[in-house]
């Protein structure tokens, strides 16, 4: 039986750039248009595994992924990949000599506005266009030669799609890295990989009681006192009005026995939702 894992399309996105670097060759890769649709899919057994953007050091969280996994799809994160990122700017082979003349820039917004100081310098008359993905943008280049356009994606796009890198590494800082979430409606689901493990985490959504007056000091007062690392807290709004957020809060360690449990048990005794949307190791490729 074939190992069917789904990723957002279409394919040499950074997101199958992940996947066909973090598990074993023999998988079926399975792209999807959309991060919906993608964790749809395995919610309902289509795939085995979802594999979808999480955060991006330069642009933050991906907003859809986690209001998705809150709000309409309730998976368990089960595994997060952290992969480096490279922008290239790349053209039809057609336009190879003139690219200098793009009139439009096409790719993901995160990926442009990575790329703001050298697409300001370079292409400063060019007008950003929005695709669903890096990959997207790539394809669409490649099925209209007769546009006056520039992509930004990976070399993987570049190759999959035939296209001409113009310019490498366009990206405005080095250090850029994305972490994208394995997923799955089982916690305890098994997942093989190629790469080796950089840590472990815990990932809990909080919402605090609204009658409580310093609630969240006490949240995390409830991790510190127990020394619980947290390298991540972020808010998100409830979606049920103005002034109502839940919190996503990111523990480096995975669920134990006693000091995770005893933080959620206390902040239950506040008055506060707890959650756990999953417990996992993190790998680096």
């Amino acid at each position: 039986m074939t190992y069917k894992i789904g990723y957002l399309g279409p394919a040499a996105t950074f997101t199958h750039l992940a996947v066909t670097k973090f598990f074993e060759d023999h998988a079926e890769h399975v792209p999807f248009l959309n991060i919906p649709q993608c964790m749809d899919a395995v919610a309902e057994g289509k795939i085995d595994v979802a594999v979808v953007p999480l955060e991006n050091a330069l642009e933050g969280s991906v907003n859809l992924t986690i209001d998705y996994l809150v709000h309409e799809q309730p998976l368990s994160i089960i595994g997060e990949i952290v992969a480096p990122i490279q922008q290239h700017l790349m053209v039809h082979p057609s336009r190879e000599d003139s690219w200098g003349d793009a009139e439009r820039v096409y790719s993901h917004s995160h990926a442009i506005a990575q790329c703001h100081k050298f697409l300001h310098h370079h292409l400063p008359k060019a007008k950003y266009e929005y695709a669903t993905s890096t990959g997207a943008a790539a394809k669409y280049i490649q099925e209209h030669p007769e546009e006056n356009m520039a992509a930004v994606a990976n070399e993987l796009a570049a190759q999959e799609y035939n296209l001409k890198i113009v310019r490498k590494n366009i990206h405005d800082y080095t250090h850029n890295h994305t972490r994208f979430a394995v997923l799955h409606p089982n916690q305890h689901t098994y997942i093989k990989t190629k790469t080796n493990k950089i840590t472990d985490r815990t990932t809990l959504m909080i919402t605090l009681p609204s009658d409580r007056s310093g609630a969240l000091h006490q949240v995390l007062s409830a991790f510190s006192w127990r020394k619980l690392n947290l390298s991540k807290i972020e808010s998100r709004p409830m979606k049920t009005g103005l002034g109502n957020y839940f919190f996503i809060i990111d523990i480096d360690m995975k669920m134990d026995d006693v000091l995770i449990p005893g933080a959620m048990a206390e902040l239950e005794a506040l008055g506060c939702g707890v959650r756990t949307l999953g417990t996992y190791s993190a790998y680096l490729i």
